[in-house]
């Protein structure tokens, strides 16, 4: 009797134990599925966890190329620069137009700007070929009137418009004869010799031989800071293209007289006048005549400036 109670017990444990053995085995065959499908779109098969892991593991390579759709964002992207065009468009005030003449200009243009600018009364003066402060105001009268934007420089658009309303200068309207200004009285040291003879009073240069006056033109002085100095001198040198070394001016056909004080041509004298001053030198409007006088006076000759 004992022998058989002894057999029973014994098989109740060897039971239990391969029973708890089967139940392990199941739980580690139902992980697997679980981890490799963790971080995919649940699947439709519910059944025992050994026919769902061939069907994850194989539907991974196949599911991440369709759920990723690169056909349909590349539209998307490209849509990108349509949208930034309108940035690109040009503005719509049009640019100004850029100046055919402008202060500063010198040229057989900007005369014939001043002559057609006086034949509608808009420049007063002879003109010079240089373009200065006083044809500047005429320009910008003349864009005022007719409704151009004031600039007081020339571009196209002026320059047509004033074609258009005036007649191709002549000859005499380019170069108008400039009258003859009477020489101021003599000082009594331009009577002898070979002189430039130089009067503040009426603001004339005589060139004056033997007591005879070859020519007269107008001339400007320095102002009161740099005033040009009185007295008897003599021509020390000649530079007919001279730029001031000090000023950096042009100073053409440029006598000089005391140190850096000299006769010479002035555009800007020609374009504004006696609202101007030198520095100093004996200033000459009239190209023409110092151009001239300039071929005749030589080194030594007498410039006697007083009043």
């Amino acid at each position: 009797m004992s022998t058989g109670r002894n057999r029973s017990r014994r098989r109740v444990p060897m039971v239990v134990a391969a029973a708890g053995a089967a139940l392990a085995m199941a739980v580690l065959a139902a992980c697997g599925p679980q981890d490799t499908g963790a971080d995919q779109m649940p699947s439709t098969t519910t059944s025992a966890a050994g026919t769902t892991a061939p069907a994850t593991t194989g539907a991974a390579p196949t599911t991440a190329p369709g759920t990723s759709t690169p056909a349909t964002t590349a539209p998307t992207r490209t849509a990108a620069p349509t949208t930034a065009a309108p940035t690109t468009k040009a503005p719509t005030t049009p640019p100004v137009a850029p100046a055919v003449m402008t202060v500063g200009a010198t040229s057989s243009q900007v005369r014939e700007l001043q002559a057609r600018l006086g034949q509608l009364h808009l420049f007063s003066q002879n003109p010079t070929g240089y373009y200065g402060a006083v044809t500047e105001h005429a320009v910008s009268d003349f864009q005022e009137r007719h409704g151009l934007t004031s600039t007081g420089s020339v571009s196209q658009n002026t320059w047509s418009r004033l074609r258009s309303l005036t007649h191709q200068p002549t000859h005499k309207e380019l170069y108008p004869p400039v009258p003859a200004k009477p020489a101021g009285k003599l000082d009594p040291r331009c009577m002898t010799g070979r002189a430039l003879c130089v009067s503040k009073t009426s603001r004339t240069l005589s060139w004056v031989i033997d007591g005879k006056v070859q020519a007269t033109m107008d001339v400007r002085f320095g102002s009161q800071y740099t005033p040009t100095r009185e007295g008897l001198f003599h021509v020390n040198s000649k530079s007919r293209d001279h730029v001031s070394t000090i000023y950096h001016t042009s100073m053409p056909f440029a006598m000089f007289f005391s140190g850096g004080q000299a006769v010479h041509y002035s555009s800007d004298f020609a374009a504004r006048g006696y609202a101007g001053a030198s520095h100093g030198c004996v200033n000459v409007r009239d190209k023409a005549a110092i151009t001239k006088l300039f071929d005749q006076v030589r080194v030594g000759d007498k410039v006697v400036v007083y009043w």
